[in-house]
């Protein structure tokens, strides 16, 4: 091969692995891991969705779109979010699923501080005349212009509230939008919860004791590169919130408002499965849960589900926290065993079990009952397959839904997770 030709072929390579195309994915780790992407956004899809689908509803009966106001944006993760929510037990002939069709969509408007990421945002959404990105700090009430059309749905997702340092500037911002609401709106508001058991050190029966926390940004990196870096991670001062400090903080800002901003649900998301748990930053018994769960999610990646089983150390002083983490354990804990033993009794040369499995007990909680019995029929519905490694990739993924949609169900949204969600309706109609 004469020199130009190679050297024009090395080229398009080297042009390749910059563009990114060439970079192996894997969910395994990273910003936008499995946990990310099949739990925690699915999560909040599955509480919103009925909400949405409200919106939607109101603005067809008024023959007009949606307008979303995305506040703490980043790079538009929020508008994923949103159109990444599905109609609830769509068909399987049906191809449109999306509750967010883009003629149902009128504007769509993110807010942030960081122009870096809002450079990011207009470089992937720029041809999207729909699509409006400015640069404001929500901490210094809702940032509009003058003029400016209400909107349907204010949005922040991730924790963004939790940049509320001050209480009195999230009472403010909470305000501005009720007065902003010309007749209805649906506002959806992310923080940190307080009681989380990544940050275990943290929690104080004194409210007034730690409001913020030193948030440091480590999830990032492997273990090693981790600890090498240490000295180099950045660092955010964020608000821990209860949902009784939630409650206190939205009727401040109804009374401010003179509007009533009414609680719709609140619900913890990320129980067992925050960033932290695998850094163990704030709690040292903290096991790598989110990495093997990120596990059971990566295509042709067989689990050892030993690693799934949780030991949760209890803490002194915290005994109905103590209560709620134990009996959570419990069931997280029970599902997986039960999964592990019958994959360990099917035959899959006769398609059948070896031996009999256990009855699943009746007096169990019906969100573990449910899925137990569900388990049980994917196992013998796939365990026999052989093509397409059916363990990796079938069994594990429905294994990593079950535990998800029974910690959804046994969650009692009072800040016990990485995430407290609140979902809030202002109806001056």
């Amino acid at each position: 091969m004469a020199q130009h030709d190679q050297d024009e072929q090395m080229e398009a390579y080297s042009e390749a692995v910059e563009s990114g195309l060439y970079a192996k994915k894997s969910g395994l780790t990273g910003k936008y891991d499995n946990v990310r992407r099949y739990w925690e956004d699915e999560i909040t899809r599955e509480f919103l969705r009925p909400h949405l689908m409200k919106l939607l509803e109101r603005c067809k009966s008024r023959m007009d779109r949606l307008r979303i106001l995305d506040l703490g944006c980043g790079s538009a993760d929020g508008f994923e979010l949103l159109t990444g929510t599905r109609q609830q037990h769509a068909s399987l002939q049906k191809d449109r699923v999306d509750l967010l069709m883009p003629e149902v969509l009128g504007l769509y408007k993110g807010i942030d501080l960081n122009a870096d990421l809002l450079d990011q945002g207009r470089a992937i959404y720029g041809d999207n005349p729909k699509m409006v990105f400015e640069q404001g700090d929500f901490t210094e009430g809702l940032p509009q212009e003058d003029k400016e059309n209400p909107y349907d749905l204010y949005f922040t997702s991730f924790g963004t509230c939790s940049h509320h340092n001050e209480d009195e500037t999230f009472v403010q911002m909470m305000a501005d939008i009720a007065d902003h609401t010309r007749d209805y709106s649906i506002v959806m508001c992310d923080w940190l919860g307080r009681y989380s058991y990544e940050w275990q050190s943290l929690w104080t029966n004194d409210l007034e004791e730690r409001k913020n926390m030193d948030y440091v940004v480590s999830y990032i990196y492997e273990k090693e590169e981790r600890e090498r870096k240490r000295d180099q991670l950045q660092h955010l001062l964020l608000r821990l919130m209860s949902r009784g400090e939630a409650e206190s903080l939205v009727e401040e800002a109804s009374e401010k408002a003179g509007v009533e901003i009414k609680p719709l649900t609140y619900f913890d998301r990320s129980i067992f499965t925050g960033r932290h748990m695998d850094t163990a930053d704030y709690n040292t018994h903290a096991q790598p849960i989110r990495k093997t769960v990120n596990s059971l999610h990566e295509e042709n990646c067989r689990t050892d589900l030993d690693d799934l089983i949780i030991d949760y150390v209890p803490k002194e002083g915290f005994h109905f926290l103590n209560r709620y983490f134990e009996n959570l354990q419990v069931c997280w804990n029970t599902l997986v065993q039960y999964v592990d033993h019958l994959v360990e009794i099917y035959d899959a040369q006769e398609r059948q079990y070896s031996r009999q499995p256990d009855p699943v007990p009746a007096s169990y909680p019906s969100p573990l009952r449910d899925m137990m019995l569900r388990m049980t029929r994917v196992i013998e519905g796939v365990g026999w397959l052989g093509l397409g490694m059916p363990r990796e990739n079938i069994i594990e993924p429905q294994l990593g839904y079950a535990l998800r949609n029974m910690m959804s169900q046994l969650q009692q949204g009072k800040g016990c997770a990485h995430g407290l969600i609140g979902i809030f309706e202002i109806d001056k109609s």
